[in-house]
């Protein structure tokens, strides 16, 4: 949504795309501004930054194979300190498939 509104910013404005959309134009003007300075980004987010190359090595390492368990593990072997959630989230947005058992699975038929 963000892109979008970068996109036609020009044409329209920020302000009467947001209210057509469901985003406040304080949030998007926020989000530009994080990433022109990861430094305004949330903690957790700077170590997301780190964290993805290193997921992404790991796997591309182990052939493409390695679920989320796998590559969580690895990354502990290796020293980094992260939890298996932190994995999942970041596999969904990465490389990794994720884990089928989590919340949607049910929505297909078996």
């Amino acid at each position: 949504m963000i892109a979008f509104i970068g996109d036609h910013r020009d044409a329209y404005g920020v302000e009467p795309i947001c209210r057509v959309l469901p985003i406040a134009p304080s949030t998007y003007y926020e989000r530009v501004a994080q990433r022109r300075d990861p430094s305004r980004l949330s903690a957790r987010a700077r170590e997301d930054l780190i964290l993805k190359p290193e997921i992404a090595r790991v796997f591309a390492e182990n052939f493409a194979v390695y679920g989320v368990r796998k590559v969580w593990r690895q990354m502990m072997r290796e020293g980094f300190a992260v939890a298996l959630c932190r994995g999942t989230a970041d596999a969904r947005d990465g490389p990794g498939r994720g884990n089928p058992r989590q919340a949607g699975a049910h929505d297909h038929q078996r």
